[in-house]
């Protein structure tokens, strides 16, 4: 909950998960950061600074680098504001002041946020893909099935715990209940060798595995692209933490890239990204840092805003024992709603409340 009840342009707030998930960086139980408010245009823009350990700078810099900005952003000067926050360097404090300033932004043009970004289609849901989590054979099958139950037809499997050997197994398991309909994606979180990786993928190739997402450590851009061609699409997700998406383009090492607005400094920068990426010729996909409703809403206003956009990684609400407001944009028969409501499509009133 926020620390206070009435509105402040900074708010901290702490969320409880309704139960621990497991990172490369440690557990996580609780996810904290602030609301930011910012008035621009005659309109009052929501945002959320939501950091994330091992991805983006520490709630303490988090806090220090929103206070610059909306000092410096006062009075309407608001392209200093962004000017103080650095997308490299405090990419969560960026992405909270610059959600803030478009949703005043789109909320002051009377469009929701994804027709800010583009105005030539209206689109009412994204497609969104379910979660499986590391579990033993059984119950990765038992899992994945309730999630097709629910209406998903996309499925993100998490891998790398295991033996290569016991991993592709439980593909395999998934693949023969699910059936050949349902995309099964695979997610590594860098934690397997070149050969693993390599050995892998001649695995699940045969089983219609659409990506794996970080095979490989972060650092290994060579190695990501060596692996692509052998089957199995690469997705890069944790590179993004040290390598530009420019350093990607360059090696060649992604047939797709998981975008997170947390990380990349905000919403603008991550409908800018997708749209290169697609240029390139590399799908884009979005995603979120199990963030709160105001950043996870801005998250799906950017896929909504790509064109024939594929499954993406924003249904994560439900990771969260409470929120901080009603969440505008629920989850239903494997997609996401896309708010129509000015801005992001939060009530205002009801955040922290």
């Amino acid at each position: 909950m926020t620390d206070a009840d009435s509105p402040h342009p900074l708010d901290r707030f702490t969320l409880p998960l309704r139960s621990p998930l497991s990172t490369a960086a440690g557990d996580i139980e609780e996810r904290s950061g602030f609301v930011v408010r910012y008035d621009h245009r005659g309109e009052t823009g929501l945002g959320e600074a939501t950091p994330l350990p091992g991805w983006t700078e520490s709630l303490e810099d988090c806090e220090r680098g929103l206070e610059r900005a909306l000092e410096a952003g006062a009075g309407g000067e608001h392209s200093t504001g962004l000017l103080e926050l650095d997308a490299d360097e405090e990419p969560a404090a960026r992405h909270g002041f610059a959600t803030a300033l478009l949703d005043a932004d789109a909320r002051a043009d009377g469009v929701p946020l994804y027709r800010w970004f583009d105005d030539s289609r209206q689109v009412h849901r994204v497609p969104v893909n379910a979660t499986v989590g590391d579990a033993d054979r059984e119950t990765t099958v038992e899992r994945s099935e309730a999630a097709v139950g629910r209406g998903f037809d996309c499925l993100k499997l998490k891998v790398g715990a295991r033996s290569v050997d016991e991993d592709a197994d439980r593909v395999r398991a998934v693949r023969e209940a699910v059936g050949d309909e349902v995309t099964l994606r695979l997610d590594a979180n860098g934690a397997w060798s070149r050969e693993e990786a390599e050995r892998a993928i001649e695995r699940v190739a045969p089983l219609d595995v659409a990506y794996v997402e970080q095979p490989l450590p972060v650092e290994d851009l060579s190695g990501l692209a060596d692996l692509r061609g052998s089957g199995v699409d690469v997705a890069a997700d944790e590179t993004f933490v040290e390598h530009s998406m420019a350093d990607v383009f360059e090696a060649g090492a992604a047939d797709v890239v998981i975008l997170k607005p947390m990380v990349l400094g905000g919403p603008g920068n991550t409908h800018t990204l997708a749209m290169r990426a697609r240029e390139e010729g590399i799908e884009p996909v979005v995603t979120t840092t199990v963030d709160a409703v105001v950043a996870r809403t801005a998250a799906v206003h950017v896929a909504a805003a790509i064109p024939d956009v594929v499954p993406c990684g924003l249904a994560t609400a439900d990771l969260l024992a409470e929120d901080l407001a009603p969440d505008p944009a629920p989850v239903s028969d494997g997609s996401i709603e896309v708010p129509q409501d000015d801005g992001l499509g939060i009530d205002q009133g009801a955040v922290g409340r």
